[in-house]
């Protein structure tokens, strides 16, 4: 198995911070760190406007790339509403991530789904080397 990655939809937020453009930041900055993971590049989150008169009235879109894969969030301020996936490699307290967003945005209600990406990934590696040697002989001509 590759890895996991989990999916939140998060309702009925704290409307002010799902616009906060610097708590966003400051959330996906400290995120990593409490499920030890390993940041490799600052947080990236981007405001826009949206469309008042549709269903998307703006919001901010974020990330972290982390050495693991990523962390990445949509807020809808309009709706209450923050999507979140979590993509990692490694290991981690999935109810410990999904608490500390609970707190942090002041969830009343939300949906958590969990995959788990590249059943047949190999890990350890001598199944990899046997794996890279048979590739390479179907290469050669």
């Amino acid at each position: 198995m590759f890895g996991i990655h989990i999916t939140l939809d998060c309702y009925e937020c704290n409307k002010e911070k799902l616009k906060d453009l610097k708590f966003i930041l400051n959330f996906l900055d400290e995120l990593p760190d409490l499920i030890g993971m390993k940041k490799i590049a600052p947080p990236y989150a981007i405001s826009y406007s949206g469309n008042p008169n549709s269903f998307d009235r703006g919001g901010i879109s974020a990330f972290v790339i982390i050495a693991e894969s990523h962390i990445s969030c949509h807020t809808f301020p309009f709706n209450n509403y923050i999507s979140f996936d979590i993509f990692s490699c490694k290991d981690f307290d999935i109810d410990k991530a999904i608490n500390f967003v609970i707190k942090k945005f002041e969830v009343k209600k939300y949906e958590r789904k969990i995959f788990t990406r590249g059943k047949d990934f190999p890990k350890e590696l001598p199944k990899t080397v046997k794996i890279i040697k048979k590739q390479r002989k179907m290469i050669k001509l």
